[in-house]
């Protein structure tokens, strides 16, 4: 794939939310949650590649990465 046609992410441009709908604020944990960002999107790319590389359909992997997403258990939930 060539750079043209690859989608990117400017983790500069989230507006991370808190659940009043308010921004965060805080530098440093806009730092961390982009730097966890960040290494969700490379750890994916690079199973992503490993996958396709062994033969795997790429739109079936990231239907797979979705499902993971949707699967995440929020600890803190209220009513958990």
């Amino acid at each position: 794939m060539d750079a043209t046609s690859q989608k990117t992410l400017n983790l500069s441009a989230i507006v991370w939310r808190q659940p009043d709908g308010s921004p965060v604020a805080c530098r440093e944990k806009l730092k961390v949650l982009n730097e966890n960002l960040e290494e969700i999107r490379q750890c994916c790319q690079d199973a992503l590649e490993d996958a396709v590389l062994m033969g795997c359909e790429e739109g079936q992997v990231r239907e797979v990465f979705e499902a993971i997403v949707r699967s995440i258990h929020n600890p803190y939930a209220k009513g958990d």
